[in-house]
């Protein structure tokens, strides 16, 4: 059974996020919300850990996953970041964006495209993802949690926060509640793994995205 934290979504309390990043560090995953949809996490250095995940979420290894960074310089460390993707991420972070870029030797091969040598990096708008953030010093793994129906597929993210709850108490060690509801739009993808940048979802902030910068 999971452990339930009711976090300020404002002020996480301090002690708690310890706690759970205390817990991370010793391969918890954790249900937590993000500044898009609840997601499945744990601490991107821990390989039991993140076997965890892709067992949960079903993704085989050449899947990659996506992680958090809390700022852009710490993106830095996992990424290789043109001039270009500089620019542009500066004016976007913190956001609903996913920044696909190819990685440093610091990220796992367990979490990156084992093709491509690329991965996904976000960098939240969201008070208590920044606090695990800063409290764990390592990066968080971020795949959205979906309910699976009874055809044995990911169903869209309009249902009630009690029935994800439910949904993940027996998968998961840690449950995050900061009394917001879930969000119901992904994060918008942008490429920047190519010469020229390109827009590969619309998730949230899409929009302003494309007007800044007309990608399309």
């Amino acid at each position: 059974m999971a452990t339930f934290y009711e976090l300020n979504p404002d002020n996480p309390q301090q002690r708690d996020i310890e706690q759970i990043t205390q817990a991370l560090k010793n391969g918890a995953i954790m249900l937590y919300p993000t500044d898009t949809v609840y997601a499945i996490g744990c601490d991107m250095n821990v390989k039991s850990a993140v076997e965890k995940v892709r067992a949960l979420k079903r993704l085989s290894n050449d899947k990659p996953l996506t992680f958090l960074c809390s700022s852009l310089s710490k993106i830095s460390e996992y990424a290789i970041v043109s001039d270009e993707a500089y620019r542009i991420m500066k004016r976007l972070i913190p956001g609903p964006y996913t920044f696909l870029l190819p990685t440093t030797k610091l990220v796992p091969k367990l979490v990156m495209s084992p093709k491509r040598k690329t991965t996904g990096i976000r960098v939240p708008d969201q008070n208590v993802c920044q606090a695990l953030l800063q409290s764990l010093d390592n990066p968080i793994i971020s795949t959205s949690a979906h309910i699976i129906d009874e055809d044995g597929d990911f169903p869209s993210f309009n249902w009630e926060k009690a029935r994800l709850f439910d949904e993940f108490e027996k998968q998961v060690d840690i449950i995050i509640d900061d009394y917001t509801d879930p969000g119901v739009e992904v994060s918008t993808i942008v490429d920047f793994s190519t010469d020229k940048p390109s827009i590969v979802r619309q998730g949230l902030g899409w929009e302003k995205l494309d007007n800044w910068f007309n990608f399309t």
